[in-house]
């Protein structure tokens, strides 16, 4: 098959002084180069994932290469059939990932233990270590290393508060974390480093990284990678792969995420195609009796029908 699109996934802590002007410029400089993605900047720096034809891939990373903010900065790169986003937006945040912190973490002071993915895989099979995933929990349903903690938190800034409810599974332990590209783990690890706990390993480059490495090739990860673009899932595993991610309803193995059809509530959740079809892309008995439900609309399905998979519900 012949690539001829490309989808960056990056981020670089550096200091970015007039952050309205620098997201203008570089809107202008994505759009004139058709691409299209989603890109986070602020006072800290940037964080981005972005699509477009090889040649215009080429020139985004040409041009940020050579920006004397971003000297240094890694991209990684995925071949793909087409564009992974349908819009471009270059908007200005407070932070580049939510943490909430009254205390913010400057990752330039204070970070973990950089690991390359051949020392994480070590670091993973040492009977000490505690792995702890800094994803949301529908990230890590979908895929996760072996033997990691499940945080429960829907977003990033939970995470600290969960940590200080559970300390006593950290104290006296080596600690790894990891996350997609490893831009959260950049201040979350320097952020269990000021709680205290000083043996802190972060995969340099995250998942996506350990599953390009010629080394390690992703082994010791199961399931699949959850990304934020039209892709939805990757694969990382090259060596065993396995499927981990559990249909919402029937429990079968499933990689294919949905959004509940209910658009006040849109939960993720995964689910079959034919599961999707039974219960109306629905995640509860009052989410299928929506009156805006997308799927009923989407589908015109009648009065009768929804009546019929609403008592496929209630015998379940």
């Amino acid at each position: 098959m012949s690539f001829t699109h490309e989808v960056l996934l990056y981020y670089f802590y550096t200091t970015i002084e007039d952050v309205e002007a620098f997201r203008d410029e570089h809107f202008e400089f994505c759009k004139e180069n058709n691409l299209l993605g989603r890109i986070f900047v602020a006072k800290e720096g940037i964080n981005g994932t972005v699509s477009g034809l090889k040649e215009d891939t080429k020139k985004y990373m040409d041009m940020m290469q050579n920006h004397p903010l971003f000297k240094g900065i890694v991209f990684k790169v995925d071949e793909a059939e087409g564009h992974a986003f349908s819009k471009l937006h270059v908007r200005v945040k407070k932070e580049l990932v939510n943490f909430s912190l009254e205390e913010d973490v400057n990752p330039h002071e204070i970070t973990g233990e950089y690991l390359k993915p051949v020392d994480f895989y070590n670091a993973l099979k040492d009977p000490n270590t505690v792995v702890i995933d800094a994803r949301n929990t529908y990230e890590y349903d979908l895929g996760h290393f072996r033997g990691a903690i499940r945080p429960e938190i829907e977003t990033f800034r939970e995470l600290p508060n969960w940590i200080r409810a559970n300390k006593e599974k950290f104290e006296g332990k080596k600690i790894l974390t990891y996350c997609t590209g490893g831009i959260r783990c950049e201040k979350f690890s320097g952020w269990l480093k000021r709680e205290g706990f000083n043996d802190v390993g972060q995969l340099h480059g995250g998942i996506v990284t350990y599953g390009k490495d010629e080394k390690v090739k992703g082994e010791l990860w199961d399931g699949a990678l959850y990304v934020f673009d039209s892709r939805i899932t990757v694969p990382v595993n090259r060596v065993n792969p396995t499927v981990v991610g559990k249909d919402y309803y029937t429990g079968a193995p499933c990689e294919r995420y949905v959004n509940c059809a209910n658009p006040e509530c849109n939960k993720q959740m995964l689910m079959s195609e034919e599961t999707e079809h039974k219960y109306l892309r629905s995640c509860c008995k009052e989410c299928m009796e929506h009156p805006r439900n997308r799927y009923v609309i989407e589908h015109k399905v009648s009065f009768d029908v929804v009546k019929e998979r609403l008592q496929n519900y209630l015998n379940i």
